[in-house]
């Protein structure tokens, strides 16, 4: 595993209480950039996925008939049904079937996997965290530090692995060329 460098690590907290007081907040309007490859796993997967979305998720059954009409980094995104990520249902359909099959980053997109890791883009990494480098999502209390003492670097170890295995020179740029790799299934 390469060092990886986590500007924020002494202070930031973190813990996903997905399942215990948090509903998925971080896929409600949620559309993860999708890289070509990681178009082609989930397209690879659709049969097995279409059961487990919601009802009103599944049209759209058809090989890439679950991307949006938008971009974000000059990529498809994952389309918002009922204001919720269309691979939402009680949790993630994604990470539930990566996780039955070994690996919980096996069908994500990495925006998701990596999530609340960013790259700064000088090789360094830093923790998501409500008043820390103009973060946008308020409403998420995971990212308010003052919601719990669970240190970050160990609720994120597994998306940690994976951070560190993308390499510090990682930026959402380069995205189309990860291939996330996961040792554990954590979060929703």
């Amino acid at each position: 595993m390469r060092p990886l460098t986590v500007v924020n690590a002494a202070t930031a907290t973190f813990e996903c209480t997905f399942g215990r007081g948090c509903d998925g907040l971080c896929c409600r309007n949620g559309e993860p950039s999708v890289t070509a490859a990681e178009r082609a796993r989930i397209d690879a997967v659709l049969p097995r996925l279409l059961p487990p979305r919601r009802p009103a998720a599944r049209p759209g059954g058809a090989p890439g008939g679950w991307l949006g009409d938008g971009q974000k980094l000059g990529l498809p995104m994952a389309r918002v049904v009922d204001d919720w990520c269309v691979f939402f249902n009680q949790g993630c359909a994604l990470h539930k079937l990566g996780a039955a099959d070994g690996d919980f980053a096996r069908y994500k997109p990495i925006q998701c996997v990596l999530f609340p890791l960013e790259p700064n883009g000088d090789g360094t990494w830093y923790v998501r965290q409500r008043g820390y480098d103009g973060e946008e999502w308020d409403d998420l209390f995971c990212l308010n530090p003052a919601n719990t003492a669970v240190k970050a670097v160990d609720a994120l170890a597994a998306e940690l692995a994976v951070a560190a295995d993308l390499g510090p020179a990682f930026t959402w740029g380069e995205a189309s060329t990860a291939v996330p790799v996961a040792p554990a299934a954590t979060g929703g």
